[in-house]
């Protein structure tokens, strides 16, 4: 039986030397912990208590009932924030295999009285909120008191030069720098380390003490007796390594309220009666709460600490984030792992069979090659390895070395997601629909439901139809809450652009977090549709740079927010009209764009996107030729780009070029090509741009080649020029029987200075072609001549042309 504290853990004052009639069990366990879990719940059954206290949140009580729930399905994790500033949140997760979580079941269902017991976290919050004022007070005195050394330094400085020029042998010593008298810090004790059990870890031989505490504690079953050498252990380790030499001031503060806090409610629960008390905590605590302290040194303690007004409710949790790899402090490196030894027999061999036999699964189920005869194999030198080490069965260590000398032969790549998979795990907790949730979360919850989106741990690809009303009404969620900062989707890239006319590829995974997020945005609004629009009001208000407003018109109508909508539009015009700046204004256009890419399949309505685009081109128009003169090749080149981006989106809103606008944006480019003191790069483009629309003859465009590539023209200015005309592709070249002489003649009277001076710019403008341009352009040069012949007259038949229109259509999602 586990041992009992037969010394009451003080006695009130006045009464010294009294003893309460309640026994006193204590339980050391490691969190998330299969061996512990196990043997606690031997022990709970034999001791049979009438009231149970375990480390966790006070203000937990209320939802323990919950843990019996059919749907409550672990991990879970209880999330604690406060009221009116939902970002300071503290979660407390759980999982099957935990002893606090097995705790709670048996004392649900015993009829036990059951409670959290650790620093409430109302006064965990308050604490964290005034370290954090405290600190950026220390910031700010730090660096007046920065300014003003510098401020005494320089005055210091100049009476010294004063004095220097006074007395020429400079018999006054210089001041000296208060910085170069500073000791250097101390170097930290290597052997100092943040896990206690590093020490017995290497003790016994092992490397650390995650892999000591598996071996010895978690995967076995040793049942009650476990508990009294787990209390030895760490009341041994516990005097030899004190808190003050491994935990900051601030850390040591507060796990000094803690444990001051647990005895407090160990007091309270003797008092009320109750005749066997089991404290369930991590054992690092168990010399903490049974320390012989006072009562009034522990009154002393809590005294006037402040609180927050907090609030508590379950949310589901995963293995990847029960992982200490995620951050979390009291994680664990094998979730997967803990699980099948929480499931699994108690048989040694058998669960080493049975995870052998999990592996293989996966192998097979990702068309890996894995036979009988691997497992066999594996099963062998995971048994010998353990022999050589002296344990009695194979851990997760000699099971992973046997896989993967056996199973992968050392592959990386297969370890990875064995490791992913199986090691860690990808399980994603269920909460039940009756625990506390804000409104936003249910109305969340009901759109996943009618959309059959369920939210799942791992990593999954969402191909839509935005043809199909459930697809689109999908897609539609999911830029909701992107504008809300919960990022269940990430759109992903298909082919060169990341959405294509009616398909959008999203990659879905849930992360714990969001319910957070969710608390934060619930002040918005009580629905999806009404918090994004009021965030989206609110980014109106402080965005000051037009492509930011653009792009957010852009994000609510894929949203489809029509009241956001006109907010961010209007905003958009509000902008626009005190902008003279033609790069803002040209940045401004590619998201707004996207409406007329998308065109009725969406069911958008355009018109007043339509009307401010109009407007922010023709502001563009007027201001385009102004913005390329006087500036450098580097601003030319960003330049290049925006312009390219502006005129690709005017195209998709008018391919035609049948409105006012449009025809607008073509007369600044043809200014911008004409115009002296331009750019030779932009004037370059903007001949492309007009030879590539038709507006430009290609006698006019051989006329301009020619003079810009003349021999009286400058060779860099020209190279910048053809760069520009050329525009990252060879088409001009390989069919425009004009441009390939001229191009020709041109580097072939170059002298050896200026043909030097222009190569690296030449072969950056054709290293930017593609590999079969650049083979076509070889064979173009070795053919000599023309590029064709004579054109041919083409044979067309309109009746048989328009056949596939009507399919063509269906496809595009096209009306006529």
């Amino acid at each position: 039986m586990t041992p009992v504290n037969e010394t009451p853990i003080d006695a009130e004052e006045g009464e010294p030397g009294v003893a309460a009639p309640a026994e006193l069990h204590y339980f050391g366990v490691r969190h998330h912990g299969p061996g512990c879990a196990r043997s606690l719940l031997r022990a709970l059954e034999s001791l049979r208590p009438d009231c149970v206290l375990i480390e966790g949140p006070p203000e937990a009580d209320g939802l323990v009932a919950d843990v019996l729930a059919a749907d409550m399905q672990p991990p879970v994790a209880l999330l604690t924030h406060g009221v009116d500033e939902p970002g300071r949140a503290v979660y407390h997760p759980f999982a099957e295999f935990s002893p606090e979580w097995q705790a709670l079941r048996w004392a649900a269902s015993a009829g036990a009285t059951v409670r959290f017991i650790d620093l409430p976290v109302a006064m965990g919050l308050a604490l964290e909120k005034q370290t954090e004022t405290e600190a950026e007070s220390e910031s700010e005195s730090e660096s007046d008191a920065a300014e003003t050394a510098a401020e005494a330094a320089a005055a210091a400085a100049a009476a010294a030069a004063a004095a220097q020029a006074e007395d020429p042998k400079g018999d006054t010593e210089p001041a000296k720098d208060p910085a170069a008298q500073t000791q250097p810090a101390a170097t930290p004790d290597p052997d100092r380390r943040e896990d206690p059990l590093d020490w017995l870890a290497r003790a016994a031989g092992y490397a650390d003490g995650e892999a000591w505490w598996n071996h010895m504690v978690e995967e076995r079953g040793d049942g009650e007796q476990l508990f009294a050498a787990i209390e030895e252990a760490m009341l041994a380790v516990r005097s030899e390594l004190p808190d003050d030499d491994r935990l900051s001031p601030q850390r040591l503060h507060r796990e000094a309220l803690r444990e001051a806090h647990m005895r407090q409610c160990i007091r309270a629960a003797r008092k009320e009666g109750f005749q066997r008390i089991a404290i369930i905590c991590g054992a690092w605590h168990l010399g903490g709460l049974k320390a012989e302290v006072t009562v009034k040194a522990d009154q002393t303690l809590l005294k006037g600490l402040a609180k927050l007004k907090v609030t508590s409710t379950w949310v589901p949790w995963t293995y990847r984030h029960l992982a200490w790899q995620s951050g979390y402090g009291a994680g664990i490196q094998s979730p997967g792992w803990y699980e099948h030894l929480w499931r699994s027999s108690l048989d040694p061999r058998s669960r080493a069979i049975g995870w052998l036999a999990r592996v293989a699964r996966l192998m097979r189920d990702r068309d890996l090659d894995c036979s009988s005869a691997h497992l066999i194999e594996a099963a062998r030198l995971a048994d010998t390895l353990a022999a050589l080490r002296q344990r009695p069965a194979p851990g997760l260590e000699e099971l992973h070395e046997a896989t993967r000398t056996v199973m992968t032969l050392g592959d990386d790549a297969v370890l990875g997601f064995i490791r992913d998979a199986l090691i860690i795990g990808d399980r994603l907790g269920q909460v039940p629909a009756s625990v506390p949730k804000v409104p936003l979360q249910k109305d969340l919850e009901q759109f996943q439901k009618s959309l059959r989106l369920k939210p799942e741990a791992t990593q999954k690809t969402l191909d839509l139809d935005l043809r199909q009303p459930n697809d689109l009404a999908r897609s539609h969620l999911l830029h909701r809450l992107s504008l809300l900062g919960v990022s269940w989707g990430e759109l992903a890239r298909v082919g060169r652009s990341s959405r294509g006319t009616f398909h959008e590829v999203w990659t879905l995974q849930w992360e714990p977090g969001f319910a957070v997020r969710l608390i934060e945005a619930s002040r918005y609004g009580q629905t999806v549709a009404a918090a994004a629009t009021a965030v989206v009001a609110e980014r109106c208000g402080a965005a000051t740079a037009l492509a930011d407003l653009a792009e957010l018109v852009d994000q609510v109508l894929l949203a489809d927010l029509p009241q956001a909508v006109a907010v961010a539009a209007q905003a958009l015009q509000d902008h626009a009209a005190v902008t003279g700046d033609a790069n803002q204004l040209m940045t401004a256009l590619p998201p707004l764009a996207n409406v007329f890419r998308y065109g009725n399949v969406r069911q958008t309505d355009a018109t007043l996107v339509g009307q401010v685009f109009d407007g922010l081109v023709v502001r563009a128009a007027i201001g385009l030729p102004l913005v390329g003169r006087s500036i450098d090749d580097a601003a030319a080149e960003q330049l290049r780009q925006e312009l390219l981006a502006a005129h690709a989106a005017i195209r998709l809103r008018d391919p035609g070029r049948q409105e006012e606008p449009a025809r607008q944006w073509q007369r600044a480019i043809r200014h911008l090509a004409a115009s002296g003191g331009v750019h030779e790069l932009l004037q370059g483009v903007a001949t492309r741009l007009m030879l590539d629309d038709g507006v430009l003859a290609a006698d006019e465009a051989a006329q301009a080649l020619s003079l810009h590539l003349s021999s009286g023209a400058e060779p860099l200015k020209a190279a910048a020029w053809l760069d520009g005309f050329l525009n990252r592709n060879a088409v001009v070249l390989l069919h425009h029987d004009g441009v390939w002489p001229l191009v020709d003649q041109w580097l072939a009277e170059l002298s050896e200075e200026h043909f030097v001076r222009v190569l690296p710019l030449v072969r950056r403008t054709f290293s930017a072609f593609e590999a079969g341009e650049r083979r076509d352009l070889g064979a173009r040069a070795a053919r000599k001549g023309p590029c064709a012949g004579q054109p041919v007259a083409a044979i067309w038949d309109e009746s048989r042309a328009v056949r596939p229109l009507p399919l063509l259509r269906q496809l595009l999602g096209v009306t006529p």
